[in-house]
């Protein structure tokens, strides 16, 4: 039997400017999402939670919190961009040029923008992104610009999986 490694994400010498990753995960945004998030974040606006009160509105329907749609395309972007990220130093820029409602699928993209290596931390890099959320409609609803700091392959703390021969030693004892 041979151990085949898993995608373990990209360090900072795997980037390229230009490079665009789509991230392979959409996901639906639910009732539940959009409240949760509110309450989690104690936004007040009842365009977010009060059916009746968003039915009055342009949008007739509640809008889901933005701050939600930041975390989920976010989220999205991580297997591909900041699985081995350091640390986020930002995100800039960022813009909302649709709505998105309870329902709506969310599926995402990255482009990098720029790289270099870290002046203060040899063992990372600098990647700048520019990251856009889209909707099943194909409607950009969401772009924002992140920077982050990224480690270099052997720079990098070790993974859990790299214990796994161990575990399989032992358990071929048993």
């Amino acid at each position: 039997m041979s151990i085949q490694q898993g995608w373990t994400g990209r360090y900072y010498e795997d980037f390229s400017e230009g490079d665009i990753y789509p991230h392979p995960l959409g996901r639906t945004v639910t009732k539940t999402d959009n409240i949760y998030m509110t309450l989690l974040t104690q936004n007040t606006n009842p365009i977010h939670f009060d059916d009746y009160y968003a039915e009055q509105t342009d949008f007739g329907q509640p809008l889901v919190d933005s701050t939600f749609t930041l975390a989920l395309v976010t989220g999205q972007s991580v297997t591909d961009i900041s699985q081995n990220a350091m640390a986020n130093l930002g995100w800039d820029d960022i813009k909302l040029p649709n709505p998105v409602f309870e329902g709506d699928t969310i599926y995402s993209y990255s482009e990098v923008t720029g790289l270099r290596e870290s002046k203060s931390r040899p063992h990372v890099g600098i990647v700048n992104v520019k990251t856009f959320g889209y909707n099943q409609r194909g409607e950009v609803v969401i772009s924002f610009k992140r920077t982050m700091m990224v480690y270099k392959r052997d720079q990098a703390p070790k993974q859990g999986d790299e214990l796994l021969q161990k575990v399989l030693d032992g358990q071929k004892g048993q």
